[in-house]
């Protein structure tokens, strides 16, 4: 008998990773287009975070919406999405993101990689603490959104379990 390997999780959120905030130069939103931001999202990034070996989970306030107007754009299938609960005064207790929680509790044990631009030593500090599987905190400059480098350490911590 065989035992099946659970895959890592790979958490992505939209703002700053995948929607870049820097100067650019980035493509002109079409026009009538509902959010002119979907302009900056790179379609060369689907195929590299398809090819990882993890499973992607949206972990964005964009929430459903990421698959109806992020995922297209990226060549992805429609993903899983993280639940966010009503916001609460257990957010940003010891000064970690409001997401960290969450995402704990999503995992449920299991590894996972969070990829995001506003982690902090806080963030890592307490998933340290308090997950029992292996961790990725990579947090994301939003100036420059998701890049080869940034991909290249995913890669290289996945090849690593």
């Amino acid at each position: 008998m065989t035992g099946s390997i659970t895959p890592v999780l790979l958490y992505l959120d939209v703002d700053g990773p995948l929607i870049p905030f820097g100067a650019g130069p980035y493509p002109a939103a079409a026009d009538g287009e509902a959010n002119p931001l979907l302009a900056r999202v790179d379609p060369t990034l689907g195929p590299a975070l398809a090819a990882l070996p993890c499973e992607l989970v949206w972990a964005t306030t964009w929430m459903a919406e990421a698959n109806e107007c992020v995922a297209p754009r990226l060549g992805l299938p429609e993903l899983p999405v993280v639940d966010w609960p009503e916001p609460s005064e257990e957010d940003g207790r010891g000064g970690i993101h409001w997401k960290t929680l969450t995402l704990l509790e999503h995992a449920a044990g299991r590894s996972f990689i969070w990829v995001d631009d506003e982690i902090t030593g806080a963030d890592r500090a307490y998933v340290a603490a308090h997950h029992p599987g292996r961790t990725l905190l990579h947090r994301v400059d939003p100036g420059q959104g998701l890049t080869g480098a940034d991909l290249d350490l995913l890669r290289a911590w996945l090849r690593i379990r």
